[in-house]
């Protein structure tokens, strides 16, 4: 297994494909593919980044694992293919975007839409086992993430980084907060939502106004 990946991002990760740690996360990864079945498909390991070049981002959504059931995950957090039923965190960013913006509930769970306007849907960990959620945690995939949030927090400006739930706002020491916009919220699945920690935080139009504020496009959310 290749890796495969836009060449803008290939160019500035450079060093850390060469380095052994991540010679050492292909291996196992391609091992795990031949032994196992895994998710997503080996050629949409590296879609989050394929669909949105570091220059172009202005949002980053950052998830944890990929859906581990058959169907289900692309290579972009919380998002699936159309046509596939939408899991329960899905469900409530839609409500929620719904509530915000007062667009209508979308059919389609694909978010590639708003990774071609360049919002990065970057899971922390960019492959899981079958039915085995966290089984590819601890195997380096975090430590590549958490360099790609550092060169864009490094290299770019004014990118909102949307951090849902406790393990994404572990992330914010990552994040120059002088250069960036971090909005904080729990995390949109059932159990944090509705303890009322999701449901409210306006964080699509906030992440517009901002955008808007600082001379950019704001994203058309609307699938």
């Amino acid at each position: 297994m290749s890796v495969s990946i836009h060449p803008h991002w290939e160019n500035i990760l450079q060093h850390t494909f060469e380095s052994p740690y991540f010679k050492a996360l292909i291996d196992f990864v391609k091992s795990a593919y031949v032994s196992s079945r895994c998710f997503p498909p080996g050629k949409m390991i590296f879609t989050a980044f394929n669909l949105c070049p570091p220059e172009k981002t202005k949002v980053v959504i950052l998830g944890q694992d990929p859906y581990h059931a058959p169907g289900q995950a692309q290579g972009l957090c919380f998002s699936v293919p159309n046509g596939i039923t939408h899991p329960p965190s899905l469900i409530n960013i839609f409500k929620e975007m719904e509530k915000d913006l007062g667009t209508p509930y979308p059919k389609n769970g694909d978010l590639s839409p708003w990774s071609k306007q360049g919002v990065l849907l970057l899971n922390a960990t960019l492959t899981v086992e079958a039915h085995n959620a966290g089984s590819h945690q601890g195997k380096g995939w975090e430590i590549f993430t958490d360099q790609v949030i550092q060169i864009l927090s490094n290299k770019y400006e004014n990118i909102v980084f949307l951090l849902w739930g406790a393990y994404a706002k572990q992330k914010i020491k990552l994040i120059d907060k002088k250069k960036h916009c971090v909005l904080n919220s729990g995390h949109p699945s059932p159990l944090s939502a509705n303890r009322g920690y999701w449901f409210g935080n306006g964080h699509f139009s906030k992440t517009n106004n901002y955008l808007t504020e600082k001379g950019k496009e704001p994203i058309d959310w609307t699938l």
